[in-house]
Order: structure tokens, then C-alpha cells, then sequence
């Protein structure tokens, strides 16, 4: 389920950004008065704005709604998981043939 929901998520993140590149900034506008470009737009004269606003919230509020689900959803299974840090390590079982255990020092 998870891996399910980080693919809408990753799938929605890259709808997001490309909606939000597609539209124009409040200073667009200024740069035509200036012959930077056609204001014709490929949705009309000046009517995109409300249509990819719309779709943008949507798309927007789909995001979050996947962000929250993979963070309770990440958390639910963290909870099960056991830490490396708490668990304690045996000292492994020297064996008696061995004799003491003095430092070698080189002559």
C-alpha cells in the first residue's frame, strides 16, 4: 500500500510542477507593454488563469492529502521495528586453550 500511494504521490508532485511553471506571473503582463512577447496564450486571450488555478488547488490538495498518508503511514510501520542501537551484544566466548591475555610486545 504504501509503495502505492509514494507513486500517486511522486505522479502528482510532477503534475504540480509543471501546472505551476505553465502559468503566468503578476509581472507578465508588464513584460508585453514592453515587446517581450505575444499576451496571446495557448489557453486564449486571458482566460487561463482560472482554469489552471482550479486544477493547480485540486492537484495541490491531492499532494498533501498523499504527504500526510505517507508520514502516518511511515510512522505506522516504524513502530513495529526494533532499533540496531538497543539491542546489546553478547561478548563472544573465549576458549580456555588460549592462556591469559597479555599484550604482545615486540622485542
Amino acid at each position: 500500500m504504501f509503495n502505492i500511494v509514494l507513486a500517486i504521490h511522486l505522479v502528482i508532485a510532477f503534475i504540480l510542477i509543471v501546472l505551476v511553471l505553465l502559468q503566468h506571473g503578476k509581472g507578465a503582463d508588464a513584460g508585453a507593454n514592453f515587446g517581450g512577447g505575444s499576451s496571446q496564450s495557448v489557453f486564449g486571450g486571458g482566460g487561463s488563469s482560472g482554469f489552471l488555478l482550479k486544477v493547480t488547488s485540486v492537484v495541490a490538495v491531492v499532494f498533501f492529502i498523499t504527504s500526510l498518508s505517507l508520514a502516518y503511514m511511515g510512522a505506522k510501520q516504524s513502530q513495529g521495528s526494533d532499533s540496531v542501537v538497543d539491542t546489546e551484544e553478547t561478548p563472544a566466548q573465549t576458549s580456555k586453550d588460549e592462556g591469559p591475555n597479555v599484550p604482545v610486545v615486540p622485542n
